[in-house]
């Protein structure tokens, strides 16, 4: 087999991407976390116990809120980095974090007033909302927290379509603002204090003008630098297209093989859907390529799309990209669908690459010939695993993975498909103790 000259192995870097925002985030949340509860103990504690609690549970309940925030921001640099299903899971336990300091806030105030005044726990309740200035706006922004966390528990999200329970979600940003005027009001720590007040508008700041800055301003500069349509639609096989979009100045857009956007076509019956795909080529700087199975309505109707039509993206997201490659060499693992970024990779990837695709069926192997022809292209390996979905224990996991690949503990492995195969790949990985900071996957999901 003839094979090219590989692509050089780029120099690591000092501190690893990954490690780095990591760590940024953490020094970040834990100087402010410091920093609140200094103001809270400068601006003095109450002399009721409870009441202290509940002040200092609130303080805390509001400054997670803010991090929420921050974490579903789309920020790039971050994003790449770490992973948009990183950051939305890291935002979904946050969310239990928000939930139960914000219900210690909500009894240790009530209750300690109730002391205080010895009044019942129910009157002292009616007597603060109908009477004190914030605290309807507190209660009002705690339903709207509570209703946000009922239908993004698994069992109501799965039930809602996407569209139902990001709308429902939007109420976080009307919470948002109740609870921060609230908290100005009413704060203790902020109330009697020009600097307290400065420093936590300036928390709040960094928190919406992330949101504003990579959720609203980024896209629209990059669609309306790039101006994207759709040039060809091809299908690849019965279920399978692939939609090749082209646009100005396509050079200067930062997308990096492996990566995802939020597509929207803007036709009459699709401009409100925003689907996830993989780009399926690497980025050449003249078209951007994503492949889908039809799965789905929004998946299935690509295929009557019209040369011409107008597209919205929303990205690029995901940190499944070399950025994170360790390693000389890599083994990718790809299953269905999942072969769009692995495929995408291989163009991209240094160093020798072992590609691993499990189908259930040979005939469903999308982009297979591509796959052959950049192998052959790269020196690269590619081997076909089929089989029922019930064999994809024994398939992938860790003895038929040492013997398909024994150098495995020395490549960086990435790896992308449906969850169970996802799962099973990264549960033998780690029997076969194959360092952490050498697997990458991306489990592709929306955030709020």
């Amino acid at each position: 087999m003839t094979t090219m000259t590989q692509t050089a192995v780029k120099p690591r870097p000092a501190i690893r991407p990954r490690i780095a925002a990591r760590a940024g985030l953490f020094l970040f949340l834990g100087a402010n976390v410091a920093a609140v509860t200094m103001l809270f103990f400068a601006a003095g504690p109450s002399d009721n116990v409870l009441i202290s609690i509940g002040r200092l549970a609130g303080l805390y309940g509001a400054l997670t809120m803010a991090f929420q925030l921050l974490l579903v921001a789309r920020l790039p640099w971050l994003d790449r980095r770490l992973g948009m299903d990183r950051l939305t899971g890291w935002h979904r336990w946050t969310g239990f974090a928000l939930l139960w300091t914000l219900l210690a806030h909500f009894v240790f105030i009530v209750f300690g007033y109730a002391q205080v005044e010895d009044n019942g726990v129910v009157d002292e309740f009616v007597t603060m909302v109908t009477k004190l200035e914030g605290i309807l706006r507190a209660v009002v922004a705690f339903a709207l927290i509570l209703l946000v966390g009922a239908v993004s528990a698994r069992f109501a999200r799965r039930r809602l379509a996407y569209e139902t329970w990001h709308f429902i979600h939007l109420y976080t940003y009307a919470a948002v603002v109740l609870a921060f005027t609230h908290q100005i009001a009413l704060g203790g720590s902020f109330a009697s204090s020009p600097g307290a007040q400065v420093y936590w508008w300036a928390v709040w700041g960094v928190a919406l003008g992330s949101v504003v800055a990579g959720r609203v301003v980024l896209p629209l500069a990059r669609n309306l630098r790039h101006r994207l349509k759709v040039v060809a639609v091809v299908p690849e096989s019965h279920d399978v297209v692939s939609v090749y979009i082209s646009g100005k100045d396509l050079d200067k857009m930062p997308a990096r093989a492996g990566q995802f956007f939020l597509w929207r076509f803007m036709t009459r019956d699709r401009w409100w859907q925003a689907n996830p795909f993989s780009l399926s080529a690497a980025p050449d700087g003249r078209t951007l390529r994503l492949t889908a199975k039809a799965a789905g309505d929004g998946s299935a109707s690509l295929r009557s799309l019209k040369v011409g039509t107008r597209v919205f993206a929303e990205g690029p997201y995901g940190a499944f990209t070399t950025m994170h490659q360790q390693k000389p060499d890599a083994l990718l693992v790809a299953g269905g669908v999942g072969i769009t970024p692995v495929r995408a990779l291989l163009e991209e990837i240094s160093g020798h690459v072992v590609v691993l695709y499990r189908v259930r069926d040979e005939r469903d192997a999308v982009l297979l010939p591509e796959l052959i022809g950049l192998a052959r292209a790269r020196g690269a390996v590619v081997r076909v695993l089929s089989g029922p979905s019930d064999q994809a224990g024994p398939v992938l996991g860790a003895p038929n993975l040492r013997r398909l690949v024994p150098d495995i503990a020395d490549r960086d492995v990435f790896v992308c498909g449906p969850p169970g195969m996802t799962s099973v790949t990264l549960r033998s990985l780690r029997e076969l103790r194959v360092p952490g900071s050498q697997v990458h996957a991306e489990r592709f999901s929306l955030a709020a």
